[in-house]
């Protein structure tokens, strides 16, 4: 790392993280005077407000945000290091424009590091109590607490079955578990009630009670009745109720575990959730392409500063996060591949990444 190295990196990191802290101030600032009258209607206590809401608000912005922030640091201080004539006396002492942009990869490459462990680890677990806060004081909506006539597969072959289930207690009322052997059914078990264990060190533990056992095999019939049974059955509550943005609440191992798992059970509409997935190693990787964008577009001096460089650097990064929706929505309601939707913003912007930094000064 050479003195330049370490110059640009610094401006590049304390231009970074000053634009995030003075954007999202003013964001927590609109937010809050647009729900004042909702947090006081719904009597939101404010260490609720403060420590569950905002708290976890700014983290999740600051990272949803990220690609925006990037793009605004590289040009307002390349922006300014060009009009200083800068860039130039670099250019003219033997560095390179691909050497130059060295730094903005090491940059990059830090935030870019910092953005994949807050949105795989850290905002997940946030965004419980936040979402928990907006359901309860802000949208004033409630997690589904119940199910009715839920059926699934557990495994191949084993399917469930459960007539009511209620979320607040983890009881289910009439359960069954068929097991099938070449589309055959081999096994029946019925059960009055089906308690999820909660206490339990090992997952899906279930309590069932009045319980009957019917093995067929050929023409013979066996039938067993028991007032309990405590059995392990591979689903869990949060299987039969889906909550509002389910998906943001999932550490990445957790979110491809659920996709595997409800995958094998045959479900659908699993598109939110693998777009979640995909995205989530997509979005980071895009501060190395807008720091490129940003780079190949304010290293030329101009007349008038920064005005113009700007006023590209947001437009295309306000499209950048407006494609990452589109995309997503395609992905939903199109049928568009997962990984293509969370991965076709990155894509288009690189042909504009390269084609800027072709027509950069050199």
């Amino acid at each position: 790392m050479k003195r330049i190295d370490r110059y640009i990196i610094g401006k590049f990191l304390g231009t970074y993280f000053f634009s995030i802290v003075l954007i999202l101030s003013i964001g927590v600032v609109f937010d809050f005077n647009e729900n004042i009258d909702r947090f006081t209607e719904s009597q939101a206590p404010w260490r609720a407000i403060i420590m569950e809401y905002y708290l976890n608000f700014i983290p999740y912005y600051a990272n949803l945000f990220s690609a925006l922030f990037v793009f605004i640091s590289v040009i307002f201080f390349t922006t300014k290091l060009a009009d200083r004539s800068e860039i130039i006396a670099m250019i003219s002492a033997g560095i390179s424009f691909r050497r130059l942009l060295l730094p903005y990869m090491v940059s990059a490459s830090l935030i870019a590091a910092l953005s994949f462990w807050l949105g795989s680890e850290v905002i997940p677990r946030s965004s419980i109590k936040r979402l928990a806060f907006e359901n309860q004081y802000k949208k004033r909506e409630k997690n589904p607490t119940y199910a009715e006539k839920v059926q699934l597969q557990v495994e191949p072959g084993v399917i469930a079955y459960m007539e009511h289930f209620d979320g607040v207690s983890k009881t289910g009322i009439h359960f069954s578990l068929d097991k099938f052997e070449q589309k055959k059914l081999v096994s029946h078990l019925s059960a009055n009630t089906a308690i999820y264990d909660t206490l339990s060190d090992v997952r899906y533990q279930w309590h069932l009670r009045d319980v009957t056992i019917r093995e067929l095999r050929g023409m013979k019939e066996k039938i067993t009745h028991y007032d309990l049974v405590d059995s392990v059955v591979r689903i869990e509550p949060k299987d039969f109720l889906f909550i509002r943005n389910q998906q943001e609440t999932m550490t990445n191992s957790e979110l491809k575990e659920y996709i595997e798992k409800q995958r094998n059970r045959g479900s659908g509409n699993l598109s939110v959730f693998e777009v979640e997935y995909y995205k989530r190693f997509a979005s980071p990787l895009a501060a190395f392409i807008l720091a490129s964008i940003g780079m190949s577009l304010s290293s030329r001096k101009r007349k008038g500063g920064m005005g113009f460089s700007l006023g590209i650097g947001i437009a295309l990064s306000a499209t950048y996060i407006l494609l990452q929706g589109i995309s997503a929505t395609f992905s939903t309601n199109a049928g568009m591949h997962p990984a293509l939707a969370a991965w076709m913003p990155n894509i288009l912007y690189t042909f504009i990444a390269i084609y800027l930094y072709r027509k950069a000064p050199r």
